[in-house]
């Protein structure tokens, strides 16, 4: 008997998160690349210097408005309720035992952590757009005060370094609990992954089924 397979992202989810991802990719390199002369050798990356200090800031404008549209795509469901509490209080047995962690039973589409790492994302992206826009030469550098240019550069650098322990944090939950990953490449999780890890989104989505395949009278 085939496994149940639940839909958990579709097509244009699934390629808006891998275009963030490669955007991201290529902006963490060039910027590490700019911040330090240790890590200069990333420009290859992006084709040498001179490239990486120009793409750098059209990069992360990219990066900025695809998030956008993953926002809108998935703020609803990653508003924050009492239940994401809960799990917050079973984080340890998830990061100790993985699959084998005793959960919460009215976890939706996403957990605490994962709604964590929703707003972090969310609130970095914000702070290195409005600061990087502040000390860009090519177009707004000559308007700003040197001062605030400062203030700026140091609050991109730190919201880079939080974006990129946010990123960690997230490749590797996607990593250890397995699964996930599966979801984002090829769309779909098992019935009893979803069961087990979002028990409440799974009920939801049992129950559409069986309203879709009961008939009509």
């Amino acid at each position: 008997m085939k496994k149940l397979q639940l839909q958990r992202y579709n097509a244009g989810q699934r390629s808006n998160h891998w275009a963030v991802v490669t955007c991201f990719v290529l902006a963490a390199a060039s910027g590490f690349a700019l911040f330090h002369p240790a890590l200069f050798w990333l420009t290859a990356l992006v084709g040498g210097p001179q490239w990486a200090r120009i793409l750098h800031p059209y990069l992360g404008i990219a990066m900025f408005v695809l998030f956008l549209g993953m926002f809108f795509m998935f703020v609803s469901a990653n508003r924050w309720r009492k239940e994401d509490s809960e799990w917050l209080a079973s984080a340890g047995d998830v990061v100790s035992k993985g699959n084998q962690a005793q959960l919460p039973q009215n976890v939706g589409k996403y957990n605490g952590g994962q709604k964590i790492v929703f707003w972090l994302f969310t609130s970095c992206l914000v702070v290195l757009l409005a600061t990087g826009l502040l000390f860009w030469q090519a177009w707004f550098a000559s308007s700003v005060p040197i001062g605030l240019q400062r203030v700026a550069v140091l609050l991109h650098a730190v919201a880079a370094f939080v974006l990129v322990l946010g990123f960690i944090v997230h490749v590797y939950a996607a990593l250890w609990v397995k699964g996930t990953l599966h979801a984002m490449v090829r769309g779909t999780v098992s019935g009893g992954w979803a069961k087990h890890h979002h028990p409440q989104w799974y009920r939801e989505q049992m129950q559409g089924q069986a309203a879709t395949k009961a008939p009509r009278k």
